[in-house]
């Protein structure tokens, strides 16, 4: 008997039990593997389910999930770091828009098809609303839209602005860049934000900083962060 806690999400009307569905959506976001190779996993483990239906679960069980793991992380630190990177979206160039703490952990991001003034408030006026608070610092490379926008939406903040101060925002675009690979560039800009809001929780939920960490500190850690995981998608056990 599994129970649900208040941040686990429902899986009533759905034929397949929720360890099948929460193993497909953790699988599609934590490694670049396609919806057919998952598939093809689940086949080989007796569990026949199409490429489709594995689509249409990590839409709506990808959002649900996403949501449980932000309710649950701290709050956000004080130095937010952000950068823009370009993405291709069927064959078009679109700007992946990224603001993190000072601790790493991604705070939001935004996909739009400039980087002008207008794209920058547009993304520190979401950021806020999400975040309900200003930093204390704001860390940016030297893109000009970004110290317009600071002016007007945050003036009480320090903006430093340097190629070199930015370096936590710009590494966690690495996750990104190699599924961006992976999938061959994404197809519509909806698209892309929906994946990438929620790839960006789960998968660092699954990437502590490994290089930190003993072998049995690393071990202890991604026990805690897959028990937090079967909370979330309702799987823990009733006590």
């Amino acid at each position: 008997m599994r129970s649900l806690n208040a941040d686990a999400v429902s899986y009533r009307g759905f034929r397949y039990p929720a360890e099948i569905i929460s193993h497909c959506v953790w699988l599609y976001h934590r490694f670049p593997l396609s919806f057919r190779e998952i598939e093809e996993m689940m086949l080989a483990r007796g569990v026949v389910v199409s490429h489709e239906t594995i689509r249409q679960w990590s839409v709506k069980f990808g959002a649900a999930y996403t949501a449980g793991l932000r309710r649950r992380r701290p709050k956000a630190g004080d130095n937010w770091h952000l950068d823009e990177v370009f993405i291709k979206v069927n064959g078009q160039r679109q700007y992946l828009w990224r603001a993190v703490d000072q601790d790493g952990n991604v705070l939001d991001i935004l996909v739009q098809s400039r980087r002008n003034t207008k794209a920058a408030k547009r993304f520190l006026a979401k950021l806020m609303k999400k975040q309900r608070q200003v930093p204390r610092v704001l860390v940016t490379d030297k893109l000009r839209s970004y110290a317009a926008a600071h002016r007007d939406l945050m003036p009480s903040t320090e903006h430093r602005q340097s190629k070199y101060l930015n370096n936590r925002a710009e590494n966690s675009h690495q996750p990104t860049r190699q599924r961006e690979r992976a999938m061959k560039g994404f197809r519509s800009p909806g698209r892309a934000q929906r994946f990438l809001a929620c790839f960006s929780l789960i998968s660092p939920h699954f990437r502590p900083r490994r290089h930190l960490l003993s072998a049995t500190e690393y071990r202890t850690e991604m026990h805690h962060r897959f028990t937090t995981w079967n909370e979330i998608t309702g799987l823990a056990a009733t006590p």
